[in-house]
């Protein structure tokens, strides 16, 4: 195993986290109180998780529900993990499987991400600019350039502290979703008879819906993000030891965050369900069928609904995707790297956010639906997460890295169940009939 490397800072020079409150567990002004979870936890349901929880309520019905219970302490679990290692070391996640990793570990994980993330900014652009083409009859290609444009310029230009909060903020944009379900005509006895017992067909079809499900709730962008940007806000307040009391605020702060994201994740699979699956519509192709889930709360507004929708989730995910990738590439090669930085001062970093976007745009010119695409997206997650998530589970059981601050014992073996769960998850797709 490899020396500790001078980069990681002991757990007596911490600092705390940049939310000056945020160690404070009761009180006012909560939302502001928030750190990095609540950004990760509301980026977890991008256009592409969106676009994969109305494929799976339109197909399925609430047949798939379980899942999102299912799959909330794991993603918790690991979401976790990823902050302990940042906040107790100082350092990002490809940073520390720099120095406590062979090499060939660390470019695997970092090549999966940036794949995994590259495929998802293009299926996220695609479906910013189908949604505004429910609105404004522009061509597709012109959308996407748009929106492309528009977020490396502010990825790039604008401070990180000033733009966590806007991030803050475009996490509202998730309610449209959770509103529909008190207007649309649920079966509430049967959403909870499938969210208490597990029920699928051996198909698959529904075995590829549940990778999908699982790799849009336990991403690898947001293992490379969750890490980052505790360091990130940690450097926006003085030095201090960690203490357990930061350790709590950590996990609560995860936990919030999470939590949104799959309420979000239940309410759109139970809203599809209710409106699509009720009506006949089994798999959805269009921006015009997404919306469609929105016309009980919205009627003609659907429309005007769902673009707000996947405009502010997607103005919230793609940067966390395209700086997720950019951290990892600049952890990999000691480059500086901050979101807090001019461009002057981090070129290479910034040259890989925008390459990131740049990728994602071309990729949006093969031909693919836009829809088709972030269903794509979210298998691609899938596939790429169980490595990562045995290499973080690796890392946040390691008491020389850690010391005292390692993982306690039920977040290893709900980390470990979540690698078990994501590695099967495939083996049991080319298995089905």
């Amino acid at each position: 195993m490899a020396k500790r490397s001078p980069g990681l800072r002991s757990t007596d020079s911490v600092r705390d986290s940049h939310a000056p409150t945020r160690h404070r567990v009761r009180g006012t002004g909560y939302f502001r109180r928030l750190g990095p979870g609540i950004v990760t936890g509301a980026a977890d349901d991008d256009p592409s998780g969106i676009a994969t929880y109305s494929q799976v309520g339109a197909a399925t019905g609430n047949r798939l529900l379980w899942a999102a219970p299912a799959l909330f302490p794991l993603a918790f679990a690991v979401q976790e993990s990823c902050a302990r290692l940042a906040l107790v070391t100082g350092t990002g996640l490809a940073g520390i499987i720099r120095t406590r990793l062979p090499r060939p570990l660390l470019y695997i994980s970092v090549l999966l991400v940036a794949v995994a993330n590259t495929v998802n900014i293009a299926a996220d652009l695609g479906s910013m600019a189908a949604a505004l083409q429910l609105l404004v009859p522009i061509p597709q290609a012109l959308g996407v350039i748009l929106f492309a444009a528009i977020i490396a310029i502010a990825e790039i230009f604008v401070p990180y502290h000033r733009y966590a909060k806007v991030l803050r903020w475009l996490c509202l944009s998730l309610l449209a979703y959770v509103a529909v379900i008190f207007v649309a005509n649920v079966d509430w006895p049967e959403v909870g008879r499938n969210i208490v017992i597990p029920q699928m067909q051996w198909t698959k079809l529904e075995v590829s819906l549940l990778i999908a499900l699982a790799g849009t709730t336990i991403s690898p962008y947001l293992f490379f993000w969750q890490a980052a940007e505790e360091v990130e806000e940690r450097q926006q307040s003085a030095a201090r030891a960690v203490t357990q009391r930061h350790i709590t605020a950590m996990r609560i702060d995860v936990f919030a965050g999470m939590l949104t994201g799959v309420l979000a994740m239940a309410a759109i699979m139970i809203t599809a369900a209710a409106t699509l699956h009720a009506n006949g519509i089994l798999d959805v192709q269009t921006a015009e069928q997404a919306a469609s889930a929105l016309k009980p709360i919205a009627g003609e507004y659907a429309g005007i609904l769902f673009l707000l929708g996947i405009l502010g989730t997607g103005l919230l995910s793609v940067p966390v995707l395209a700086g997720a990738t950019s951290y990892a590439i600049a952890e990999t090669f000691g480059w500086r790297e901050s979101l807090e930085k001019r461009p002057s001062q981090a070129r290479a970093f910034y040259a890989i956010i925008l390459i990131s976007i740049l990728l994602g745009l071309a990729l949006n010119f093969v031909g693919v639906n836009p829809i088709q695409f972030l269903y794509i997206a979210a298998v691609t997650n899938g596939l790429a997460a169980p490595f990562l998530l045995a290499v973080i589970w690796w890392l946040a059981r390691d008491r020389g890295l850690l010391g005292k601050w390692r993982s306690p014992w039920w977040i290893q073996l709900l980390v470990g169940i979540a690698v078990i769960v994501m590695s099967a998850l495939p083996l049991a797709w080319l298995l089905a009939p």
